[in-house]
């Protein structure tokens, strides 16, 4: 009888710690991008004299011609073409990947998870986009992004792929099904969790891309959402409140995307690890 309350004390307190850790700062951001310039300076969690919201985040939109807006464009098509591309290449490579074992997908395998541990080349990379006529455009840094996330996207689809049972490939094979037709109409649909999971885990970090799009698709027509906070820390470096407010607009994108597929990403993080 005296667990319970000794457990229950400790979940209060780990949430407690949690609220401290993440919510804290989130508020001390929203109202700082809330205030004028003094108050922002002083760094502290007191309520703004008056709500500046419409003034601040006004400002952030139309500055450098609204190179904000241009930014969201930019990285909600490099995001959205990425995860497509990602979402096809990664399905059919993790069931070829599982549902084949001999030398050749071992290798290949080896060579996936290789990618997880290997860093990318930036110069040789660079020489290779310039020869191809895709260096400073959207086709060339979607091919980054695509081929960064390639290994822990596929792997996820490989695991994902053993909770779905061989046979039902047999039945469709039997029935007549050919083989692009078994996986687009049968398989793929099964694959819904961890394409969640994909969408998600992928969208959050291509969005949030700072260092591949300041290397590869440098210039002021390509900037990107993190590349508008780079570039505000020079010009309000004073003014604290606008430089949150850019802040928050960059948040929001990827919080609402976890807000409403956080389960699916527990899901498709899951399933497979115990083969059925």
């Amino acid at each position: 009888m005296k667990r319970k309350p000794l457990k229950a004390a400790i979940e209060i307190f780990a949430v407690l710690i949690t609220v401290v850790v993440f919510l804290v700062p989130f508020a001390y951001v929203i109202l700082t991008s809330m205030k004028n310039p003094s108050e922002a300076s002083q760094m502290d969690l007191s309520l703004p004299a008056k709500w500046l919201f419409v003034e601040n985040y006004g400002a952030v939109l139309r500055a450098q011609n609204g190179m904000v807006l241009r930014a969201f464009f930019n990285s909600t098509l490099i995001t959205a073409l990425s995860i497509l591309a990602l979402i096809v290449v990664c399905a059919m490579s993790g069931y070829v990947l599982e549902r084949r074992s001999n030398k050749i997908t071992n290798l290949v395998t080896f060579l996936v998870l290789a990618g997880l541990m290997i860093p990318p080349s930036v110069v040789t990379t660079i020489w290779a986009l310039k020869g191809m006529g895709l260096y400073k455009t959207i086709p060339g840094i979607v091919l980054i992004e695509v081929a960064l996330s390639f290994p822990f996207s596929a792997i996820l689809y490989k695991n994902f792929m053993v909770s779905i049972p061989r046979e039902l490939d047999e039945a469709a094979l039997i029935d007549g099904c050919s083989g692009w037709r078994l996986f687009s109409k049968i398989i793929f649909p099964l694959l819904q969790p961890v394409t969640a999971t994909v969408i998600v885990l992928s969208a959050v970090g291509i969005f949030n891309d700072f260092t591949n799009p300041l290397y590869f698709l440098p210039g002021a027509k390509n900037a990107t959402v993190q590349l508008t906070l780079y570039n505000f820390m020079s010009m309000y470096v004073t003014n604290w409140n606008l430089l949150f407010a850019d802040v928050v607009l960059i948040s929001i994108p990827p919080l609402v995307l976890f807000v409403f597929f956080n389960r699916q990403i527990v899901a498709g993080m899951t399933a497979g690890s115990v083969k059925s």
